[in-house]
């Protein structure tokens, strides 16, 4: 195996373009290159993602059914209780999920509301899983605590480009996020951080997304690449639809940027073929969200991901090459 190329954290905007740019099969033969170098090629991370807590969030992040401003038939739902969510960690766990993730419709919890997830986490932990969750901004006094009670992973997106942001979100400043991902990564939490596109951004947004990611002190362990799922009565109903190709290309410059991090596909593959999502493997995605849900957009059925991974020969897995 050829040697692992160099974590860099100064990326600039005319090479990521040059990425962008190369002939589509030069690309997914250099992404998958890198990919090799320091993964399995045919395994997949397999997570399991649970709404905690649903709806009524203060937030007006266009792309999302769960804030109270819009009018999207959502169903709001208080805090589930830990016994409920263990049950559905348990039943991840029995259809392959490695890491069980819980999301909660907040702008920032309460610390009574910590000391719930806290509970959640000790016992997804107890049945041998990998815990992740997104909770939205904490304080350093919150992330102390999750640390404590051996949280593994934190769950924060960019969204998209600092450019960018201000015409999807208007209540949350990108520096707010960047401030969560800090108190994240210095408590010494694996960090989860990707972003949406579809949302009617640009190619170079889409550039310095990677850019604002690859270049953070530390590369994120894992990269959730969204295809924006459009829902009735969210402001981005209605954009134009991404070229898949684009979004592939996006699979395929993220894995080369950050050639050690878990490039996950999330959100809208739902409305991937198999075909798709095959390119998106072959481009170096080496992880994804599976079950029914994915909060509250639909996500293909579990027993038609595991079939798709029968076909492929690809088993699901967390290792890398060390």
């Amino acid at each position: 195996m050829s040697a692992k190329p160099a974590i860099r954290h100064d990326w600039q905007l005319d090479e990521v373009q040059a990425l962008y740019a190369l002939p589509f099969n030069d690309l997914i033969f250099k992404a998958q290159t890198v990919h090799r170098q320091s993964f399995d090629p045919n395994e997949v991370q397999v997570s399991s993602l649970l709404s905690i807590k649903t709806g009524s969030c203060s937030e007006d992040c266009g792309y999302c059914p769960q804030s109270a401003r819009y009018d999207s038939d959502l169903t709001p739902e208080a805090l589930m209780p830990v016994d409920k969510v263990l049950q559905a960690a348990q039943l991840a766990k029995d259809q392959g999920a490695s890491r069980f993730c819980m999301g909660a419709a907040w702008r920032q919890p309460k610390d009574r509301d910590i000391e719930r997830v806290v509970e959640m986490v000790q016992g997804v932990k107890a049945l041998g899983m990998e815990t992740c969750v997104t909770l939205g901004m904490l304080t350093d006094a919150q992330t102390a605590r999750l640390k404590e009670g051996g949280l593994d992973y934190y769950n924060h997106n960019l969204d998209t480009s600092e450019d960018y942001y201000s015409e999807v979100i208007t209540t949350r400043t990108y520096q707010d996020r960047l401030d969560t991902l800090a108190r994240v990564r210095d408590a010494g939490i694996n960090v989860c951080c990707g972003g949406i596109v579809g949302m009617g951004e640009s190619d170079v947004d889409r550039a310095k997304l990677l850019i604002e990611l690859a270049n953070l002190p530390k590369h994120p362990e894992s990269v959730p690449v969204n295809m924006l799922v459009q829902v009735e009565g969210t402001p981005l109903m209605g954009t134009e639809q991404l070229d898949p190709i684009i979004f592939i290309r996006t699979i395929a410059v993220a894995r080369i940027m950050m050639p050690e991090s878990r490039v996950r596909l999330s959100a809208g593959r739902n409305n991937m073929s198999d075909e798709m999502q095959v390119l998106c493997f072959l481009a170096g995605a080496n992880s994804i969200f599976y079950g029914d849900k994915l909060l509250t957009t639909d996500n293909p059925m579990t027993n038609h991901d595991l079939a798709l991974f029968d076909r492929l020969g690809i088993r699901s897995g967390g290792s890398s090459y060390a």
